[in-house]
């Protein structure tokens, strides 16, 4: 009897097992469909900001000496910056939906790569011949590196998939290795904010991680938002959770005072460097909490984790190189009109202007080239004289403008 039977159990357990192995192929197809979109998703995003913002620059640089610091609103190039810019970050939210958070986050580097090619291209940044190689030759090297660390990321990225229902969220928030992450980071965060208030250490490497802390959070709160969106689209209605509302103002808050701190670097230290080592310290940050409350690389063997490493270590040298030879811009030197102090003559009654023609530079009594510029164009001198009295009490002017003529 036993033996009859058998050959009957194979033939019913044989259309199992070839189900089973059939599964498993489709599984990771649609996974790698979903990273795909994903992906895509977040580099159109990127891209699509980079032009965004780079169109309102444009339109800034066009009215920069405009007396009306508002006429920007009037112009279409930067109405249609602000509506491009909309389209990129709903981009870039919508593909949280459906790729892993540590896929889509190092995915910024695309960002920076438009910025660098559109700022030449575009914005037509002034270079000379002689110094094109010194000055773009790393950018275009960075610009290469930061293309192959995307490849890289996209094709050894995690396949991490599951529905973000408000279950499986809530699970995630209450997990031992996402609390004591948690812990952690909120320790870090407090002595960094009391470094950063108390003993004034105004190092960009302490506000740039308060900005990777806050930013690591944020992107968690973004996944978990923009999944349940999408499954609540999909039929299964998640809107009604309290989860869902308490990870939604989560998300606002924590953008709010990362927009704070980084609004502060930017006003001590320079763009480039803010976007460098912000992208570095920020992709760190936000991998690490998706690895904890995801578990994004659950299941993942050693070879893709070490491609994609290695994946966002040349994303991150691609984008030190782009900004490291970035112009940095001249600041503004204010200077005061010397007709403008009490008890001065009118100097523009006579024609005889005291501050020269403004060429390239802003520094007063600066000129490009002073040595090949005519004796016409150096600046007036006005020397100081004693007050003297005249016969009957009238004050003489205290000083007196030496008008220069051209020599024959």
């Amino acid at each position: 009897m036993e033996g009859g039977n058998s050959p009957s159990l194979q033939l019913q357990q044989l259309p199992l097992a070839t189900a089973a192995v059939s599964v498993q192929p489709h599984t990771d197809s649609f996974s790698y469909k979903e990273n795909l979109i994903g992906a895509l998703l977040a580099i159109f995003g990127h891209l699509v900001s980079s032009i965004a913002l780079n169109l309102q620059k444009y339109s800034h640089i066009r009215l920069a000496g405009s007396k009306d610091p508002r006429a920007y609103f009037r112009t279409k190039t930067w109405w249609s910056g602000l509506l491009l810019l909309v389209l990129g970050e709903l981009g870039v939210f919508s593909s949280y939906a459906f790729a892993p958070l540590s896929l889509i986050v190092p995915l910024s580097a695309v960002s920076v790569v438009a910025s660098a090619i559109i700022g030449i291209i575009f914005i037509k940044e002034k270079w000379k011949p002689k110094e094109f190689l010194r000055r773009y030759v790393l950018s275009f090297v960075g610009c290469g590196l930061a293309v192959v660390g995307t490849y890289l990321l996209v094709t050894f990225g995690p396949n991490s998939h599951e529905k973000m229902t408000a279950e499986n969220i809530t699970r995630h928030l209450v997990s031992w290795p996402f609390l004591l992450y948690m812990l952690v980071e909120i320790i870090v965060f407090c002595l960094l904010l009391y470094f950063y208030k108390e003993r004034n250490a105004n190092y960009i490497v302490i506000i740039l991680l308060l900005v990777a802390l806050l930013g690591s959070m944020t992107v968690v709160t973004v996944k978990a938002v923009a999944g349940m969106m999408l499954v609540s689209i999909q039929g299964t209605l998640q809107l009604d959770s309290p989860i869902f509302y308490i990870m939604l103002v989560c998300m606002i808050a924590t953008a709010i005072y990362q927009a704070t701190f980084l609004a502060q670097a930017s006003q001590l230290y320079d763009s480039a460097q803010i976007s460098s080592i912000g992208y570095i310290l920020s992709t760190t940050a936000a991998i690490s909490a998706g690895a904890t409350f995801y578990l994004d690389f659950m299941g993942e063997d050693v070879l893709h984790i070490c491609m994609f490493a290695l994946g966002c270590l040349v994303a991150f040298l691609g984008v030190f190189l782009i900004t490291r030879n970035r112009k940095k811009p001249v600041p503004f030197e204010p200077y005061i009109s010397m007709d403008a102090m009490p008890g001065m003559q009118n100097m523009h009654d006579k024609g005889i202007a005291v501050q020269p023609d403004l060429k390239a530079s802003f520094s007063y009594g600066a000129l490009e080239n002073n040595d090949s510029m005519p004796e016409i164009y150096t600046p007036a001198t006005l020397p100081i004289v004693q007050e003297q009295h005249g016969p009957k009490g009238v004050s003489v002017p205290p000083y007196r403008v030496l008008e220069h003529t051209k020599k024959e």
